[in-house]
């Protein structure tokens, strides 16, 4: 057990804090490695999966030019059967999950998750974010970092335990929702760039301006900076203006990883709210005819996906996942945790001396939670 706290703390991202308001509270965040942090922040996939399993199976054209072995998932999307597929009273449950990617500290922390729930008759599509910080005491950790421990086990959980970076995320957020989660999806974040790319950019409607003047610049997570304690060569002013804005996918990454703007777009929820938008964004774009009628475009697609993705669903199963995510996509919800069910607990070795939430029923009580959730799916 001490050598999996130490493990944890080999999580931490440096010993230099700083701090935050937050209601009457002052919360201590770590810092720099602030650098390290703002580095390993890849955070999006949302349902950037669904959006890309529905246009492959759309755009029959793909299932041409790809390997036979995609028929099953043809024939799955034409002749869509509940047998095929696990369901829970008559939903699949996907847990999405975005990781920063490459080689640097923290790239197998999924910052972004998010449940996707898919009704195989007319209940629609329900997509909920978790947030990043929620604690997790079966694990002593944050749930971004159930991924990391099943997939590389520890001196508390071995492989054997976890069954896996997937399996074991899957395991942990169907214990906090109260919902089996059949499915996992895993997204290396470096996809988001190229996606937003091979379907010609997005247009997003950019509610507040803002200005974050700690954007890590791409490479420069170790530079020393010839000596400037500040490290100002590691960041980057980004500015968005509101309104309407087209989006590459250079821009549109920025516009998702923000999170050191000042005022109410520095906050995480603000992020999500910004994530969300550029996820509808792509989906709209996926869905526009000139896009899933393109082989080009489509054939783009699914290459960055056979690059980047990791799951458990395999070619029938996504075939029938695709046709009922189609019969659903018109009515799509997305929310986020209810923060009036999390609180922030003051900073304690209890939490390993991070910034986390925990349900307002207490650590590790979940059922008020899981009551919401069954709530929402049932409505």
């Amino acid at each position: 057990m001490k050598n999996f706290k130490s493990q944890i703390s080999n999580l931490k991202l440096g010993k230099e804090t700083i701090k935050k308001e937050q209601g009457n509270s002052t919360i201590t965040e770590t810092k720099p490695q602030r650098r390290k942090f703002l580095a390993k922040l890849g955070k999006i996939v949302l349902y950037i999966f669904l959006s890309i399993i529905i246009l492959t199976l759309l755009g029959i054209g793909i299932l041409i030019i790809k390997s036979p072995s995609t028929a099953s998932a043809l024939y799955g999307f034409v002749a869509p059967q509940a047998s095929r597929i696990a369901l829970d009273d008559g939903k699949v449950n996907i847990l999405l999950m975005g990781k920063s990617g490459g080689f640097r500290d923290g790239s197998d922390l999924t910052d972004t998750m998010m449940i996707v729930s898919v009704s195989l008759g007319k209940g629609g599509i329900k997509s909920v974010s978790i947030p990043r910080d929620v604690w997790v005491p079966d694990i002593m950790a944050k749930i971004n970092s159930t991924y990391f421990w099943g997939k590389n086990g520890s001196a508390y959980f071995t492989l054997q335990d976890t069954g896996g970076g997937i399996t074991f995320a899957k395991r942990i957020v169907g214990k906090i929702v109260g919902k089996p989660i059949h499915y996992g999806v895993v997204l290396d974040f470096s996809a988001f760039k190229d996606i937003v790319d091979a379907v010609g950019g997005i247009s997003v409607d950019v509610e507040r301006p803002f200005v974050d003047n700690f954007y890590p610049i791409a490479g420069r997570e170790n530079d020393t900076c010839s000596g400037d304690r500040t490290y100002a060569c590691r960041y980057e002013t980004v500015i968005f203006d509101s309104g309407v804005q087209f989006m590459n996918g250079e821009k549109a990454l920025k516009f998702v990883r923000s999170r050191h703007a000042e005022g109410d777009e520095g906050t995480d929820i603000a992020r999500e709210a910004r994530q969300q938008k550029v996820i509808e964004a792509i989906k709209n774009k996926i869905l526009q005819p000139k896009t899933f009628l393109s082989v080009k475009k489509v054939s783009s697609l699914v290459s960055i996906a056979e690059k980047y993705i990791e799951t458990d669903i395999d070619f029938p199963t996504a075939g029938t996942l695709g046709r009922y995510a189609l019969d659903n996509v018109n009515n799509v919800t997305q929310v986020a945790f209810p923060q009036e069910l999390l609180v922030v607990p003051p900073t304690s070795a209890i939490y390993a001396n991070l910034y986390v939430f925990i349900p307002k029923a207490g650590n590790g009580q979940w059922e008020e939670i899981q009551n919401w959730y069954s709530s929402l799916l049932d409505n």
